[in-house]
């Protein structure tokens, strides 16, 4: 069964493929690459760190995606892409040349800052477990400012920086 994601990423340090921006577009063609159906790509945008000081700005993109993965299988897939591509997780807020979330597959959506921080806190393999009964509910339009930039963006996004 196909389902209708959509994944937030960002990083705001060089890896190995260049600046934030080149890695996003890297990072794009890798999840291409691994089998995902990218629909539509916002453009590239910038955002400070948080919290303030923490780093350098980050460059942020969306995708809309199309998998036939379920929730644990995709969200697997995303870490292997970030490791892949260098992220680890040593300290939260720390600079990172990538980080890949997914914040909403098919109609549920990750729905409030308090439970994110909660999902965001959890290593990599607790998160696949306790997903989705615990972080998930049914969709809720008002949070679906991440979506509203894909909605008037082409497929292609461009690096601000």
């Amino acid at each position: 069964m196909n389902e209708i994601s959509i994944l937030a990423l960002g990083g705001n340090s060089n890896s190995d493929f260049g600046s934030p921006g080149k890695t996003l577009v890297h990072a794009i063609g890798v999840l291409r690459a691994r089998g995902l159906s990218i629909e539509k790509t916002s453009k590239f945008y910038a955002t400070p760190a948080f919290p303030k000081g923490s780093g350098a700005d980050y460059v942020n993109a969306a995708l809309l995606i199309n998998s036939n993965q379920n929730p644990r299988e995709l969200l697997s897939l995303l870490h292997e892409v970030e490791a892949d591509l260098g992220r680890t997780r040593e300290a939260r807020w720390a600079s990172r040349p990538i980080d890949i979330d997914l914040i909403a597959y098919g109609q549920r959506l990750l729905p409030d800052a308090e439970t994110h921080a909660k999902w965001r806190g959890l290593s990599p393999k607790d998160q696949a477990t306790l997903w989705p009964d615990q972080l998930i509910h049914p969709l809720d339009r008002d949070r679906l400012g991440l979506a509203c930039r894909l909605a008037t963006r082409s497929r292609t996004g461009s690096p601000t920086r």
